[in-house]
């Protein structure tokens, strides 16, 4: 069969490079561009009609309240330019004297029991005294702990439960 006869064009003897010279192929259908380049090109024309009609109703007064306003869908790209976080030391306005007492320095060495002095790393179970102990003495038994668990619990009873009392009804 003949190509004149059928109306269909030859193919191309190769692919062809976009016309914006990206690097990728393009089409005949996406006017000899790649798919990128076509649609960031259909892109610029929609927000230039877009435009184009927002300042012309502008300058004609016209205002769109009376219909339906296009929806605009657009994908917006913003570039961060990273930023480096700037370190601040706050020093307290102490005296020169106690400066020593405020800073704690954290314990360079394996964390202990401060019962019988075991190893204990991350298995280490820490007290409402205060204190770190090893699974043997973590109960407040075991390390004779000075911790006062009795009028803990009241007062946390206490303000859980505050005493509700009814106001005295007028005799009638």
């Amino acid at each position: 069969m003949d190509h004149d006869q059928t109306g269909c064009e030859a193919a191309p003897e190769g692919p062809m490079l976009c016309i914006n010279n990206c690097g990728f192929f393009g089409s005949a259908a996406t006017m000899n561009m790649c798919s990128k380049c076509h649609k960031d090109m259909m892109l610029k024309q929609e927000q230039a009609t877009l435009a184009a009609s927002s300042i012309g109703n502008i300058m004609n007064g016209s205002s769109s309240s009376s219909g339906i306003e296009p929806a605009i869908t657009a994908n917006v790209e913003i570039s961060v330019d990273p930023v480096e976080p700037k370190i601040i030391s706050a020093e307290p306005l102490v005296a020169s004297g106690s400066e020593e007492s405020l800073e704690k320095k954290p314990k360079d060495g394996p964390k202990r029991c401060s019962n019988c002095n075991k190893r204990v790393g991350l298995t280490g179970f820490n007290c409402r005294c205060g204190n770190l102990y090893c699974a043997v003495h973590r109960y407040s038994d075991k390390h004779d702990c000075p911790f006062d668990y009795r009028t803990a619990g009241r007062d946390a009873i206490a303000k859980a439960n505050p005493v509700v009392k009814a106001e005295k009804l007028d005799k009638i």
